[in-house]
């Protein structure tokens, strides 16, 4: 317990008159908000996790020997095109123009009738790359040149036909608004290596169609959400010390803060969520440091710079994100999101409706450099063996076109297509130069080692040495996962075996 003579004084005219409350109000420490989850935790079932109060963010024992400790999610918002990317589909330019054979069965689109809808050849190149031969467009290029690092899945599904229920699917196991993100879930199971920044960092290049929830903690407590970090101005909003307020003085000011609130948890043991909140309000003062060193690229050579390619135009804003991404993992962050196309300047991301090869090869001129850049790098600095990741989007792309803009290759969009397509992982303990699943030969929908959201995430999670099954949280009466009642296709066991 902290030495409290020098604060006596001070206490025994304060208590009576303010309350903590009051106190805070008061004080203006300039913490902010950090976006609102780290300080004010939400209402919650205490008891489930009093075990976690003392620290909740505090490192935590995975359920079995882990493969990875850390995650870096990629996520391509608006849906890159599967059949132009990672999954080859020669018969896909013998059908080129003509409507689906009947042989492929009839499925509902959001835009698309299908049964009019002309088929529309790739006009990308695919070749084999590594030694394990995985093919991959010329979209990825640079990527491709570790293919032998990477397990390409060409069989995921859900159901959700719309960005935001994809989104959804994709980040939470769910379609509905509501539900935990992965990185909320993966916080909440194994804590964080950090002292000095939050557990679960994201950046975005603009808003994203399904909004905050997509790194939300849903019914979790609200410190195990995302914390948005920005690449231009302030990196988070509002954790600033006030210009006015000396760091001294700050941290006389939270010293006698956490005095008021030790007293207060001596008569209220399991008072989880003040606990935390004290925790949080500790990382909020370390952050004003720890924040801009992170943030801060001086130090990082020219031939850094270059891979990443953060000279470049097209490149260096995901650039920046990626090299952001590398630094968290090395400072302890457990989980990271990198978004690319998000709505910004009227761009429309990776949603191909309207000429989507046009689309692709831009935004792909975006990351591919990046994406190869922080491979390399993770694995120039050993890294890459205990950090997962994780590339994907909202969902596929129909292998006709959705009829927008009518007309031949190269000018028609793709439609939304959620029953089939690819995401790939790296790194985190895989034996890469795998493809797991398969569409059928248009790309029409997943067909052989199906796998659901719920057994993607339950691969990560398994990667990380967490028990699927058992990272649990009681609400509303019973016990959710982020994997719900699926997971039964867990990858992880395929992607470690050689």
């Amino acid at each position: 317990m902290k030495n409290t003579d020098q604060f006596c004084g001070l206490c025994e005219k304060t208590v009576r008159a303010s309350s903590r409350r009051e106190f805070l109000e008061k004080a203006g420490l300039g913490f902010g908000m950090l976006g609102a989850g780290y300080l004010l935790a939400r209402d919650a079932d205490a008891a489930t996790w009093t075990a976690r109060a003392s620290n909740p963010f505090a490192p935590k024992p995975p359920d079995f020997p882990a493969q990875a400790k850390n995650v870096i999610f990629l996520f391509m918002h608006g849906g890159p095109s599967h059949v132009d990317t990672f999954d080859p589909k020669p018969l896909l330019a013998k059908l080129n123009g003509k409507t689906p054979p009947p042989s492929f069965g009839k499925v509902d689109f959001q835009f698309t009738k299908m049964e009019k809808a002309p088929l529309l050849a790739s006009s990308r190149t695919f070749r084999k790359y590594g030694q394990s031969g995985i093919e991959i467009s010329d979209l990825f290029r640079q990527t491709a040149q570790f293919a032998d690092d990477m397990a390409v899945i060409r069989s995921c599904y859900h159901d959700g036909f719309t960005h935001v229920l994809g989104q959804n699917w994709m980040n939470t196991g769910w379609a509905r608004v509501g539900r935990p993100s992965m990185g909320s879930w993966v916080v909440y199971g194994l804590g964080n290596e950090s002292e000095n920044l939050p557990a679960f960092m994201v950046m975005l290049d603009g808003g994203i169609k399904a909004g905050a929830p997509a790194y939300g903690s849903g019914f979790l407590p609200a410190m195990y959400q995302g914390t948005v970090l920005r690449t231009d101005g302030a990196p988070i909003l509002n954790v600033n010390r006030p210009e006015d307020i000396g760091a001294g003085e700050q941290r006389r000011m939270l010293d006698l803060l956490n005095w008021y609130n030790e007293r207060h948890l001596e008569t209220r043991q399991e008072d989880s969520q003040l606990a935390a909140r004290m925790n949080s309000y500790e990382l909020a003062f370390k952050m004003e440091m720890s924040v801009p060193e992170l943030a801060n690229l001086s130090q990082e050579t020219v031939a850094t710079r270059k891979l990443y390619g953060l000279d470049e135009t097209e490149t260096a804003e995901f650039g920046t994100q990626c090299l952001m991404a590398r630094r968290m993992v090395e400072r302890g962050v457990r989980f990271v999101q990198l978004y690319s196309g998000g709505n910004k300047g009227g761009s429309v991301g990776w949603d191909g409706h309207n000429q989507c090869d046009q689309n692709h090869t831009v935004m792909a001129r975006r990351v591919d450099r990046p994406i190869a850049g922080l491979l390399a790098d993770l694995k120039a600095r050993g890294l890459l063996e205990s950090t997962l990741v994780l590339w994907g989007g909202d969902f596929g792309r129909t292998p006709f076109t959705n009829g927008v803009e009518g007309g031949g290759q190269g000018q028609a969009g793709r439609d939304h297509n959620p029953y089939g397509f690819s995401v790939w992982m790296a790194g985190g303990g895989i034996k890469g130069g795998k493809v797991i699943g398969a569409t059928d030969e248009i790309g029409l929908r997943a067909v052989e080692d199906k796998v659901h959201m719920h057994d993607l995430h339950a691969t990560m999670l398994t990667l990380l040495g967490l028990d699927y099954r058992k990272l649990t949280y009681h609400f509303q009466g019973r016990d959710f996962r982020l994997t719900d009642v699926g997971g039964q296709n867990n990858l992880a066991p395929r992607l470690t075996q050689g």
